[in-house]
Protein backbone atom coordinates (compact mmCIF):
# COMPACT_ATOMS: atom_id res chain seq x y z
CA UNK A 1 0.00 0.00 0.00
CA UNK A 2 0.91 3.37 -1.36
CA UNK A 3 1.85 6.41 1.56
CA UNK A 4 -1.23 8.05 0.09
CA UNK A 5 -3.35 4.77 0.98
CA UNK A 6 -2.17 4.45 4.43
CA UNK A 7 -2.70 7.95 5.36
CA UNK A 8 -6.35 7.93 3.50
CA UNK A 9 -7.56 4.74 5.18
CA UNK A 10 -6.24 5.69 8.63
CA UNK A 11 -7.68 9.33 8.41
CA UNK A 12 -11.29 8.05 6.62
CA UNK A 13 -14.43 7.92 8.91
CA UNK A 14 -17.79 6.50 7.81
CA UNK A 15 -21.14 8.30 8.90
CA UNK A 16 -24.14 5.87 8.87
CA UNK A 17 -27.18 8.30 7.76
CA UNK A 18 -30.66 6.78 8.29
CA UNK A 19 -34.15 7.83 6.66
CA UNK A 20 -37.28 6.02 7.86
CA UNK A 21 -39.55 3.61 5.92
CA UNK A 22 -42.82 2.21 6.50
CA UNK A 23 -41.86 -1.69 6.57
CA UNK A 24 -39.56 -3.90 8.99
CA UNK A 25 -37.44 -2.88 10.14
CA UNK A 26 -38.31 0.60 9.59
CA UNK A 27 -35.42 2.03 8.76
CA UNK A 28 -32.80 1.97 5.77
CA UNK A 29 -29.02 3.34 5.72
CA UNK A 30 -26.78 5.35 3.75
CA UNK A 31 -22.99 5.46 4.42
CA UNK A 32 -21.41 8.81 4.06
CA UNK A 33 -17.25 8.31 3.57
CA UNK A 34 -15.61 11.25 5.04
CA UNK A 35 -12.43 11.54 3.01
CA UNK A 36 -10.69 13.66 0.46
CA UNK A 37 -13.14 13.25 -2.00
CA UNK A 38 -16.39 12.49 -0.23
CA UNK A 39 -18.37 9.23 -1.06
CA UNK A 40 -22.16 8.21 -0.37
CA UNK A 41 -22.72 4.84 -0.70
CA UNK A 42 -26.43 4.42 -1.28
CA UNK A 43 -28.79 7.20 -1.61
CA UNK A 44 -31.90 6.68 1.15
CA UNK A 45 -35.86 6.48 0.80
CA UNK A 46 -38.14 8.63 -1.69
CA UNK A 47 -39.66 11.81 -0.26
CA UNK A 48 -39.91 14.48 1.76
CA UNK A 49 -39.34 13.08 5.09
CA UNK A 50 -36.44 10.70 3.97
CA UNK A 51 -34.58 14.25 2.16
CA UNK A 52 -34.98 16.00 5.41
CA UNK A 53 -33.53 12.92 7.62
CA UNK A 54 -30.71 12.70 4.98
CA UNK A 55 -30.02 16.31 5.34
CA UNK A 56 -30.24 16.30 9.26
CA UNK A 57 -28.13 13.30 9.37
CA UNK A 58 -25.22 15.05 7.17
CA UNK A 59 -25.42 18.21 9.48
CA UNK A 60 -24.77 16.14 13.03
CA UNK A 61 -21.64 15.03 11.12
CA UNK A 62 -20.77 18.78 10.05
CA UNK A 63 -21.59 18.28 6.05
CA UNK A 64 -24.33 18.98 3.64
CA UNK A 65 -25.47 17.28 0.38
CA UNK A 66 -22.90 19.68 -1.45
CA UNK A 67 -20.19 17.75 -0.12
CA UNK A 68 -20.68 15.05 -1.89
CA UNK A 69 -17.90 13.73 -5.03
CA UNK A 70 -19.35 10.49 -5.56
CA UNK A 71 -22.78 8.82 -5.07
CA UNK A 72 -22.44 4.63 -5.16
CA UNK A 73 -25.63 2.69 -5.87
CA UNK A 74 -25.79 -1.19 -4.46
CA UNK A 75 -28.95 -1.87 -6.51
CA UNK A 76 -32.18 0.40 -8.27
CA UNK A 77 -34.80 -0.26 -5.02
CA UNK A 78 -36.72 2.70 -3.70
CA UNK A 79 -35.40 2.80 -0.53
CA UNK A 80 -31.73 2.91 -1.81
CA UNK A 81 -32.46 5.42 -4.55
CA UNK A 82 -34.64 7.48 -3.76
CA UNK A 83 -32.72 10.66 -2.84
CA UNK A 84 -30.31 10.47 -5.59
CA UNK A 85 -31.76 13.40 -7.83
CA UNK A 86 -31.13 15.57 -4.27
CA UNK A 87 -27.72 14.78 -3.90
CA UNK A 88 -27.20 15.67 -7.90
CA UNK A 89 -28.84 18.60 -7.60
CA UNK A 90 -26.89 19.79 -5.05
CA UNK A 91 -23.50 18.14 -5.45
CA UNK A 92 -23.08 17.17 -9.51
CA UNK A 93 -21.07 14.30 -7.76
CA UNK A 94 -19.56 11.39 -10.46
CA UNK A 95 -22.83 8.51 -9.97
CA UNK A 96 -21.60 4.48 -10.30
CA UNK A 97 -24.64 2.17 -10.56
CA UNK A 98 -24.48 -1.44 -11.09
CA UNK A 99 -24.29 -1.86 -15.33
CA UNK A 100 -27.32 -4.01 -15.11
CA UNK A 101 -30.22 -2.28 -14.29
CA UNK A 102 -29.82 0.40 -17.55
CA UNK A 103 -31.08 -2.15 -19.46
CA UNK A 104 -33.50 -3.01 -16.63
CA UNK A 105 -35.01 0.17 -16.59
CA UNK A 106 -35.13 0.58 -20.72
CA UNK A 107 -38.03 -2.35 -20.60
CA UNK A 108 -41.49 -1.55 -21.70
CA UNK A 109 -44.04 -1.49 -19.47
CA UNK A 110 -46.63 -2.96 -21.57
CA UNK A 111 -44.20 -6.11 -22.22
CA UNK A 112 -43.54 -6.14 -18.32
CA UNK A 113 -47.11 -5.83 -18.34
CA UNK A 114 -48.07 -9.06 -19.83
CA UNK A 115 -45.12 -11.31 -18.46
CA UNK A 116 -45.99 -10.65 -14.91
CA UNK A 117 -49.98 -11.42 -15.36
CA UNK A 118 -48.81 -14.29 -16.55
CA UNK A 119 -45.98 -15.37 -13.84
CA UNK A 120 -48.39 -13.64 -11.10
CA UNK A 121 -51.50 -15.85 -12.54
CA UNK A 122 -49.08 -18.80 -12.52
CA UNK A 123 -48.53 -18.60 -8.95
CA UNK A 124 -52.13 -18.86 -7.87
CA UNK A 125 -52.34 -15.04 -7.75
CA UNK A 126 -55.97 -14.05 -9.15
CA UNK A 127 -58.50 -11.51 -9.39
CA UNK A 128 -58.15 -8.10 -8.29
CA UNK A 129 -55.22 -9.25 -6.60
CA UNK A 130 -53.50 -10.25 -9.87
CA UNK A 131 -54.20 -6.64 -11.66
CA UNK A 132 -52.32 -5.22 -8.25
CA UNK A 133 -49.92 -7.14 -8.78
CA UNK A 134 -49.39 -6.42 -12.14
CA UNK A 135 -50.09 -2.66 -11.33
CA UNK A 136 -47.59 -2.69 -8.68
CA UNK A 137 -44.89 -4.07 -10.80
CA UNK A 138 -45.33 -1.45 -13.78
CA UNK A 139 -45.20 1.59 -11.16
CA UNK A 140 -42.28 0.16 -9.41
CA UNK A 141 -40.17 0.46 -12.93
CA UNK A 142 -41.90 3.80 -13.89
CA UNK A 143 -41.08 5.08 -10.65
CA UNK A 144 -37.22 3.47 -9.97
CA UNK A 145 -36.72 4.33 -13.35
CA UNK A 146 -37.48 8.08 -12.55
CA UNK A 147 -34.93 8.11 -9.57
CA UNK A 148 -32.04 6.79 -10.82
CA UNK A 149 -32.71 7.86 -14.93
CA UNK A 150 -29.95 6.31 -16.41
CA UNK A 151 -28.78 9.45 -18.22
CA UNK A 152 -27.72 10.25 -14.82
CA UNK A 153 -25.14 7.75 -14.23
CA UNK A 154 -21.57 8.38 -15.39
CA UNK A 155 -20.17 5.11 -14.36
CA UNK A 156 -22.02 1.71 -15.43
CA UNK A 157 -20.07 -1.40 -12.86
CA UNK A 158 -20.04 -4.55 -14.39
CA UNK A 159 -19.40 -7.82 -12.08
CA UNK A 160 -16.25 -8.75 -10.35
CA UNK A 161 -14.87 -5.48 -11.81
CA UNK A 162 -12.22 -3.14 -9.70
CA UNK A 163 -12.75 0.73 -10.27
CA UNK A 164 -10.88 4.10 -8.38
CA UNK A 165 -13.69 5.81 -6.45
CA UNK A 166 -12.29 8.97 -5.21
CA UNK A 167 -9.24 7.56 -2.86
CA UNK A 168 -10.57 4.05 -2.67
CA UNK A 169 -10.29 1.26 -5.15
CA UNK A 170 -13.21 -0.51 -4.76
CA UNK A 171 -13.91 -4.42 -6.05
CA UNK A 172 -17.70 -4.71 -7.04
CA UNK A 173 -19.60 -8.21 -5.82
CA UNK A 174 -22.21 -9.15 -7.56
CA UNK A 175 -25.03 -10.76 -4.92
CA UNK A 176 -28.04 -11.47 -6.87
CA UNK A 177 -31.31 -12.86 -5.11
CA UNK A 178 -32.69 -10.43 -3.15
CA UNK A 179 -32.82 -7.84 -6.60
CA UNK A 180 -31.01 -9.46 -9.61
CA UNK A 181 -28.70 -6.41 -10.27
CA UNK A 182 -27.36 -6.10 -6.57
CA UNK A 183 -23.94 -5.30 -6.08
CA UNK A 184 -22.10 -4.94 -2.78
CA UNK A 185 -18.58 -3.08 -2.62
CA UNK A 186 -15.48 -4.62 -1.35
CA UNK A 187 -12.71 -1.93 -0.09
CA UNK A 188 -10.08 -0.95 2.74
CA UNK A 189 -10.33 0.86 5.59
CA UNK A 190 -8.31 1.89 8.70
CA UNK A 191 -6.86 -0.82 8.45
CA UNK A 192 -9.59 -3.15 7.60
CA UNK A 193 -11.59 -5.28 4.92
CA UNK A 194 -14.74 -3.56 4.26
CA UNK A 195 -17.83 -4.48 2.36
CA UNK A 196 -20.74 -1.54 1.42
CA UNK A 197 -23.15 -5.03 1.37
CA UNK A 198 -26.59 -3.03 0.43
CA UNK A 199 -29.25 -5.50 1.24
CA UNK A 200 -27.04 -8.59 1.60
CA UNK A 201 -25.28 -9.84 5.29
CA UNK A 202 -27.53 -8.04 6.98
CA UNK A 203 -27.43 -9.84 10.46
CA UNK A 204 -30.76 -10.01 11.47
CA UNK A 205 -32.71 -10.70 9.29
CA UNK A 206 -32.99 -12.40 5.29
CA UNK A 207 -34.28 -10.11 2.91
CA UNK A 208 -36.78 -11.39 0.84
CA UNK A 209 -35.52 -13.44 -2.58
CA UNK A 210 -37.34 -10.85 -4.59
CA UNK A 211 -34.66 -10.86 -7.77
CA UNK A 212 -36.72 -10.02 -10.54
CA UNK A 213 -40.19 -9.52 -9.02
CA UNK A 214 -42.67 -11.11 -11.49
CA UNK A 215 -40.83 -10.60 -14.47
CA UNK A 216 -38.63 -13.27 -16.73
CA UNK A 217 -36.28 -15.03 -13.92
CA UNK A 218 -38.46 -14.88 -11.05
CA UNK A 219 -38.20 -18.98 -11.08
CA UNK A 220 -34.22 -18.02 -10.31
CA UNK A 221 -34.55 -16.17 -7.34
CA UNK A 222 -33.45 -19.19 -4.59
CA UNK A 223 -30.46 -20.01 -6.83
CA UNK A 224 -29.23 -16.86 -7.65
CA UNK A 225 -29.31 -15.78 -3.84
CA UNK A 226 -27.53 -19.32 -2.54
CA UNK A 227 -24.79 -18.05 -5.94
CA UNK A 228 -24.46 -14.53 -3.73
CA UNK A 229 -23.97 -16.75 -0.97
CA UNK A 230 -21.29 -18.85 -2.26
CA UNK A 231 -19.93 -15.83 -3.54
CA UNK A 232 -19.56 -13.74 -0.35
CA UNK A 233 -18.28 -16.45 1.29
CA UNK A 234 -15.33 -16.66 -0.88
CA UNK A 235 -14.18 -13.17 0.34
CA UNK A 236 -12.58 -11.81 3.83
CA UNK A 237 -14.63 -8.95 5.58
CA UNK A 238 -13.58 -7.51 8.58
CA UNK A 239 -16.78 -5.26 8.73
CA UNK A 240 -20.03 -4.85 6.53
CA UNK A 241 -21.51 -1.62 6.32
CA UNK A 242 -25.30 -3.29 5.72
CA UNK A 243 -29.00 -0.87 4.71
CA UNK A 244 -30.72 -1.91 7.16
CA UNK A 245 -28.71 -3.29 10.65
CA UNK A 246 -25.92 -1.35 12.32
CA UNK A 247 -22.74 -2.16 11.02
CA UNK A 248 -21.42 -5.09 12.28
CA UNK A 249 -18.02 -7.75 12.23
CA UNK A 250 -20.31 -10.68 11.95
CA UNK A 251 -19.83 -11.60 8.25
CA UNK A 252 -19.58 -14.83 8.25
CA UNK A 253 -22.16 -16.39 10.68
CA UNK A 254 -24.43 -13.52 9.37
CA UNK A 255 -23.87 -15.01 5.20
CA UNK A 256 -24.51 -18.38 7.06
CA UNK A 257 -27.53 -17.35 8.95
CA UNK A 258 -28.85 -16.37 5.39
CA UNK A 259 -27.67 -19.87 3.77
CA UNK A 260 -30.01 -21.49 7.06
CA UNK A 261 -32.67 -19.15 6.10
CA UNK A 262 -32.89 -20.59 2.69
CA UNK A 263 -32.59 -24.07 3.42
CA UNK A 264 -35.93 -23.49 6.19
CA UNK A 265 -38.02 -21.87 3.45
CA UNK A 266 -37.25 -25.18 1.16
CA UNK A 267 -38.04 -27.30 3.70
CA UNK A 268 -41.11 -25.90 5.01
CA UNK A 269 -42.37 -25.65 1.53
CA UNK A 270 -41.53 -29.27 1.02
CA UNK A 271 -43.67 -30.44 4.49
CA UNK A 272 -46.59 -27.79 3.09
CA UNK A 273 -46.98 -30.03 -0.30
CA UNK A 274 -46.07 -33.19 1.57
CA UNK A 275 -49.05 -32.64 3.95
CA UNK A 276 -51.58 -31.39 1.46
CA UNK A 277 -52.00 -27.67 2.84
CA UNK A 278 -50.90 -26.36 -0.51
CA UNK A 279 -50.28 -27.03 -3.82
CA UNK A 280 -49.44 -22.96 -5.43
CA UNK A 281 -47.14 -20.53 -4.32
CA UNK A 282 -49.86 -18.81 -3.34
CA UNK A 283 -51.23 -21.58 -0.37
CA UNK A 284 -47.96 -21.90 0.41
CA UNK A 285 -47.19 -17.92 1.21
CA UNK A 286 -50.45 -17.44 2.78
CA UNK A 287 -49.27 -19.75 5.54
CA UNK A 288 -45.83 -18.22 6.10
CA UNK A 289 -47.03 -14.54 5.95
CA UNK A 290 -48.68 -14.89 9.33
CA UNK A 291 -49.49 -10.73 9.98
CA UNK A 292 -46.73 -9.94 7.09
CA UNK A 293 -47.43 -8.68 4.00
CA UNK A 294 -47.61 -11.66 1.63
CA UNK A 295 -46.71 -10.16 -1.85
CA UNK A 296 -43.66 -10.60 -1.69
CA UNK A 297 -43.18 -13.97 -0.15
CA UNK A 298 -45.43 -15.62 -2.96
CA UNK A 299 -42.47 -14.76 -5.55
CA UNK A 300 -39.76 -16.31 -3.43
CA UNK A 301 -42.52 -18.97 -2.82
CA UNK A 302 -43.03 -19.50 -6.37
CA UNK A 303 -39.11 -19.63 -7.06
CA UNK A 304 -38.33 -22.16 -3.90
CA UNK A 305 -40.67 -24.61 -6.07
CA UNK A 306 -39.40 -24.11 -9.34
CA UNK A 307 -36.16 -25.17 -7.41
CA UNK A 308 -37.64 -27.99 -5.82
CA UNK A 309 -38.91 -28.82 -9.14
CA UNK A 310 -35.75 -28.59 -11.13
CA UNK A 311 -34.12 -30.75 -8.30
CA UNK A 312 -36.86 -33.66 -9.09
CA UNK A 313 -38.34 -32.99 -5.61
CA UNK A 314 -41.39 -32.31 -6.91
CA UNK A 315 -44.21 -32.34 -9.96
CA UNK A 316 -45.85 -29.52 -11.49
CA UNK A 317 -48.56 -28.73 -13.91
CA UNK A 318 -50.80 -26.00 -15.25
CA UNK A 319 -54.35 -25.82 -14.86
CA UNK A 320 -56.98 -24.47 -17.19
CA UNK A 321 -56.71 -21.20 -15.53
CA UNK A 322 -53.13 -20.78 -15.69
CA UNK A 323 -52.49 -21.95 -12.35
CA UNK A 324 -49.64 -23.78 -11.70
CA UNK A 325 -50.35 -26.34 -9.28
CA UNK A 326 -47.01 -29.02 -7.30
CA UNK A 327 -47.38 -32.25 -5.59
CA UNK A 328 -44.57 -34.10 -4.12
CA UNK A 329 -42.88 -36.76 -6.76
Amino acid sequence: MNERGTHMQETTTVHRLECSVDWPPENVAAYFVDCAEPILFDAGMAGEQARDELIADLDDHGHELADIDHLVVTHPHTDHIGQVQAVIDAADPEVYAPATVRERFEREPEGLEATVRENAQKAGVQGEYLDEAVKMSVDSLKRDSSLLPSAAVDHWLGRGETVDIGPLTVETVHTPGHQADHLCYLTDLDGERVLFSGDMALGTFRPVAMHTGFDDGYEEAIDAFYTALDTLGEIDVDRVFTGHDAPHTDFADAVERDRESLDRLLDRTREALADGSGSTAVDIAFQRSGDRNMEYLVIETASALAHLEREGELTGETDEHGVRRYEVA
